[in-house]
């Protein structure tokens, strides 16, 4: 693929790689948009359940010892529930609520202000030598905010390394790996931990109807997952990227001026950032206070009671996540906007909670078409079928154990290469591979937290990831020739080794048998 570089000619990604990116383009450019990839998907599913059903293709099912029947969906009783249930299919999908109600409070913590400001705030207070790993450690907690840190973090990352006398395309290169590498790890429970769950439950209730998978399921092990990965940035930028980019050039850049320096936070900002922290304790004691008094509402006091182990004793609290999340972003976001400012009155409120849900129109649709597809391959057997089948022939060929959690790592990174959007892809994948886990003995869980270690990693090295050319154009700020393969080649350190390093971390826990979240288990025990 040639891109335009800043000097307006012509420039080739090097090599073999461009090559390889290239071709990797073209597959990715013939695939239909998202929202038609799942009409389609829809509709063949139905194609195949009416081939399966004539072909007479079924399974024992492992636990009960029934046999699973593949069922047609274009016979009469099949086209009746498919355009009476199709309402229901789509208002029932779990990630669509989810997200919904956690993005209605991030749009004020985003519109306010705070989290440019939060952002500024920790990359200027920090030692020059702490700088690298903390500007990827704000790169990888920006994503509470969904897409921010691309548009936030970024740039800024370019910017403080240019103050510091350092190169701004490995500042760029950092914050860059830690918004986007890091997608999957974080401190906090994000939007996308209730999206990816939500998808991890339907795959797993094709197995066992019962079985419920928590937002939190990955918590434990995305929070050793930020320190690993910041570490893993931080020597990565310092020791390959940074070094490999040289001494840089003032004079290679568009705009080398005043428009380029961080602005530090003004009085009013200092004072917001004060009072969302305060708001934060506040809401910490009051959640407290909701779980751990005698009587407390978000506590079951009957598994208190039956001796129950703690994570059952919470799950009203578990339960409440979503809800929580959202009061949590909204009030802190209020209490910014209020005192800096940014909020006059409920109006604001009201414009920046519908600017931030306006973001999810496509994503709406494309929860619609989704919803179908789920629900149409759930209907139609054909998923708890292969699955059963799937696990029978990995378990006699004998791949099972920890390669095969490994393998399923790199197809989800390859995967990633194509279609860009995490949900998206579990959703293709979840109702296949969660199912034909769970009969090898693994979780929902931990198949969810394999599924975001490949998905993650390659973020950074497909230009249809939809950020692709802003972070280009962000780089011609600082260097008029820089284009796809400058790019790339700064990233690619970061996808292997965060690659590599994640799976190893992954392997271990596996191999300890450490719990992955509250209450989430490793293996996955048909009954239990």
């Amino acid at each position: 693929m040639t891109q335009v570089d800043g000097s307006g000619e012509g420039a080739k990604a090097p090599g073999f790689l461009g090559a390889a990116l290239d071709r990797i383009e073209r597959v990715g450019n013939a695939l239909p948009d998202p929202i038609t990839l799942f009409a389609l998907l829809a509709a063949a599913t139905l194609a195949a359940s009416w081939a399966a059903a004539t072909l007479g293709l079924s399974a024992v099912h492992p636990g009960t010892g029934d046999t699973i029947s593949a069922v047609n969906l274009l016979d009469d009783a099949g086209i009746r529930r498919i355009l009476t249930e199709a309402v229901d299919n789509f208002t029932a999908f779990p990630p669509l609520g989810l997200v919904i109600v956690v993005i209605i409070g991030i749009g004020v913590t985003e519109h306010s202000g705070l989290i440019s400001a939060a952002l500024r705030g920790l990359l200027q207070a920090v030692p020059r030598s702490l700088l690298t790993a903390t500007l990827v450690f704000a790169g990888i907690m920006s994503n509470v905010a969904v897409d921010a840190g691309y548009v936030v973090v970024v740039p800024l990352g370019a910017v403080l390394f240019a103050a510091a006398g350092r190169h701004p395309l490995a500042g760029l290169a950092a914050a860059f790996s830690g918004v986007s590498a890091g997608f999957s790890a974080n401190l906090l429970i994000t939007s996308l931990d209730p999206l990816l769950s939500g998808l991890s439950q339907e795959g797993a209730q094709l197995m066992d109807a019962a079985y419920v998978v928590q937002p939190t399921a990955n918590y434990w092990f995305m929070i050793v997952s930020t320190f690993l990965l910041t570490t893993l940035g931080a020597v990565i930028t310092d020791r390959i990227v940074e070094p490999r980019l040289g001494v840089w050039d003032p004079a290679s850049g568009v705009d080398t001026g005043e428009a380029q320096r961080a602005e530090p936070l003004n009085d009013a900002e200092r004072k917001g950032l004060l009072a969302a922290a305060a708001t934060v304790v506040a809401m910490a004691l009051v959640m407290a206070l909701l779980v751990v008094p005698e009587g407390a509402p978000l506590r079951d006091w009957d598994a208190v009671a039956a001796g129950e182990p703690w994570y059952v004793q919470i799950r009203p609290f578990l339960d409440s996540i979503v809800t929580l999340l959202m009061l949590g972003f909204l009030l802190t976001g209020l209490a910014y906007g209020w005192v800096a400012g940014t909020i006059r009155s409920d109006r604001d409120v009201a414009k920046m909670s519908s600017e931030g849900v306006s973001v999810l129109g496509s994503y709406i649709v494309l929860a619609f078409f989704a919803a179908q597809f789920v629900a149409y391959f759930g209907w139609s057997n054909m998923g708890l079928i292969v699955a059963i089948n799937g696990a029978d022939f990995l378990q006699g060929i004998g791949f099972t154990g920890l390669p095969l959690l490994l393998a399923f790592v790199v197809v989800a990174g390859f995967i990633n290469l194509f279609i860009g959007s995490a949900s998206a892809k579990w959703a293709i994948m979840a109702p296949v591979f969660v199912p034909m886990l769970m009969l090898t003995g693994y979780s929902p869980e931990l198949t969810q937290a394999a599924y975001r270690v490949g998905d993650s990693t390659t973020n950074i090295i497909t230009p249809l990831l939809p950020y692709f050319p802003v972070i280009i154009a962000f780089a011609q700020r600082w260097d008029r020739k820089a284009g796809l393969g400058t790019l790339i080649a700064a990233m690619v350190p970061y996808s292997v080794f965060f690659l590599l390093g994640w799976s190893i971390l992954f392997a271990i826990w596996v191999a300890f048998g450490l719990p992955l979240g509250p209450g989430a288990p490793l293996e996955y025990v048909s009954g239990v």
